[in-house]
C-alpha cells in the first residue's frame, strides 16, 4: 500500500480515488512504475503456494493515511478478467463449455489408410538413417496402448521399434538428438507421452471460446475441431505445435494421416502428410486441409467489416459480434429466428432495443455493456438459455459496481455472488 501511494499519490488523494490491479502466478498488472517488482514476484509465489492463479484488488487511501484494500475472493463461477480487475466471464451453468469445445468428430466409417502407408518400408528407412538407435520395447508399447485404451497404428509402432523418443545419450550431445529429429521429421515423444489431443488440451476463456465456430466442409481432409480423441499426439515441431496421427479424418482425408495442431489457434489442424510413412520417407504435403468456404459462421459487424445485420444473417450464423459503429443503432430483427445463433457481443450504444435479445432462443453467451445489462435485468428479459456471459467494461467503470451487477446476474442462476476480503488500517509512511 505504501508503494501504491508513492506511485499514485495524486490519483489516490482525489475524492473517491482508487487504484486497481492484479497479481498472479503469471506476473502482475499493478501501477507501481519501476518499483516493487521483487515484492510482486514474492506475492506471485505466495499465490502459487496457496493454490491460486491470481488475485485482483481495489486500493483506496485518504490524505490522512487511512487505507482500505479490497481483495476479490476466488469464485468458481467467475473467470479472472484479462488484464483488468473487472470480473471475466461469468459461468452461469456449472461445468459449461463453449459449443466448439463440446463438438465431437463426425464418424468416418469409410476412411482408409493412404496407399503410401507402409510400416515395413518405414521401419527399414529409419534403421538405415539411424543405425544403432535404441527403440521402444513391446512392453512399453503395450503399456501405452493400455493407457490410451486403443491399439497404436501399425506405422507408429514401426517407428517406435526403431527409436524410442527417449534421450539416452551423453548430456549435451545435441548432434545426435538433431540427427534423430531430422530422421523422423519432428521432436519425437516417448511412448508414455503419447496422448489424445481432445478439446481439454486446448483450453480457452469463455469470452474467447464463445467467439469461435467450427465446421467441416465436404472436401476437407482434416475435420475442423478444437480437439478429437482420435488425434494421437506423438511429437512436436520444436516450436510448440503438436504432431499427431489422425484417426478421425475429414471426408477427403485418410485414416492415419499426419496433422499439425497449432498452439496459437483455438481450433483446427493442418495436414502434414497422408501417412507417417510419407512424412518420414517422402516430402510432406504440409497444407491446411481446408475445403471451399461457405458463408461465415462468425460475423463481425462494424465500421470496417460487415455493414448491416441483414448482411450478416444466414441460417448457419453462430456468432454475431457488433463492434465500433458510428451510424444508427442496429435492430436485431434479421437474426431473431436463426436456429444456430449462440453468441452475441455488442459494443455499447450499438443496439436500438436491447430487449430484442430476449427473443434469441438459442443464445449461450452474451456480452453487453453494463448499461445494456441493466435494461435486461430491470425488464427481467435476460435469456434463460445462457450458459455464460460477460460484462464489457471500460476504464471509467468502477470495479465494485461491476462486481455488484455481475452478482445480480449470477443470482438468476443461483450462483454464488462476488465477494471481497476487506483490509483496513492506518498507512504509516
Amino acid at each position: 500500500m505504501r508503494l501504491l501511494w508513492e506511485a499514485n499519490e495524486e490519483q489516490l488523494a482525489r475524492p473517491g480515488g482508487q487504484v486497481t490491479g492484479q497479481v498472479g502466478t503469471w506476473g502482475y498488472s499493478v501501477p507501481l512504475g519501476g518499483a516493487g517488482s521483487d515484492l510482486m514476484r514474492d506475492l506471485g509465489r505466495m499465490l502459487a503456494q496457496a493454490g491460486l492463479e491470481e488475485i485482483a484488488f481495489v486500493a483506496e487511501t485518504s490524505a490522512e493515511g487511512r487505507a482500505v484494500l479490497r481483495l476479490m475472493d476466488p469464485n468458481s463461477a467467475v473467470s479472472p478478467g484479462i488484464g483488468s480487475v473487472h470480473p471475466g466471464s461469468l459461468i452461469l451453468v456449472e461445468g459449461a463449455l463453449p459449443e466448439p469445445w463440446r463438438r465431437r468428430p463426425d464418424p468416418s466409417p469409410g476412411a482408409a489408410p493412404d496407399a503410401s502407408a507402409d510400416p515395413v518400408r518405414l521401419e527399414r528407412v529409419l534403421r538405415e538413417r539411424l543405425p544403432g538407435a535404441e527403440g521402444a520395447g513391446e512392453e512399453e508399447l503395450a503399456a501405452a496402448e493400455e493407457r490410451l485404451g486403443l491399439e497404436l497404428p501399425a506405422e507408429l509402432k514401426a517407428l517406435y521399434r526403431v527409436v524410442s523418443g527417449r534421450w539416452t545419450g551423453p548430456e549435451g550431445d545435441h548432434e545426435e538428438m538433431y540427427r534423430q529429429e531430422m530422421a523422423v521429421g519432428c521432436e519425437l515423444f516417448p511412448p508414455d507421452r503419447i496422448h489424445r489431443a481432445d478439446p481439454s488440451t486446448r483450453p480457452a476463456p469463455w469470452e474467447h471460446g464463445a467467439m469461435v465456430a467450427v465446421g467441416t466442409a465436404a472436401d476437407d481432409a482434416v475435420q475442423d475441431l478444437v480437439g478429437s480423441p482420435g488425434w494421437l499426439v506423438f511429437g512436436d515441431t520444436g516450436g510448440g505445435d503438436r504432431i499427431a496421427v489422425d484417426l478421425t479424418p475429414g471426408p477427403r482425408g485418410h485414416l492415419g494421416q499426419i496433422i499439425v495442431i497449432g498452439h496459437e489457434f483455438h481450433h483446427g489442424a493442418g495436414l502434414v502428410a497422408p501417412s507417417l510413412t510419407a512424412m518420414v520417407c517422402e516430402e510432406p504435403s504440409r497444407g491446411g486441409g481446408a475445403g471451399t468456404p461457405g458463408p461465415s459462421a462468425v460475423a463481425y459487424v462494424n465500421h470496417r467489416g460487415v455493414q448491416s445485420i441483414e448482411e450478416a444473417a444466414h441460417p448457419g450464423l453462430e456468432v454475431l459480434s457488433i463492434g465500433v459503429w458510428g451510424g444508427e443503432p442496429f435492430r436485431l430483427g434479421p437474426v431473431l429466428g436463426l436456429p444456430r445463433l449462440r453468441t452475441l457481443s455488442a459494443f455499447p450504444g450499438t443496439l436500438a432495443d436491447p430487449l430484442e435479445i430476449g427473443q434469441l432462443a438459442h443464445l449461450e453467451f452474451l456480452e453487453l455493456s453494463p448499461e445494456d445489462w441493466r435494461i435486461l435485468l430491470d425488464a427481467k428479459a435476460v435469456p434463460p438459455s445462457l450458459k455464460a456471459c460477460s460484462v464489457a467494461t471500460r476504464m471509467h467503470h468502477r470495479p465494485l459496481e461491476i462486481a455488484e451487477l455481475s452478482s445480480e446476474i449470477l443470482a438468476l442462476w443461483g450462483r454464488d455472488p462476488i465477494t471481497w476480503t476487506v483490509l483496513e488500517g492506518d498507512l504509516v509512511r
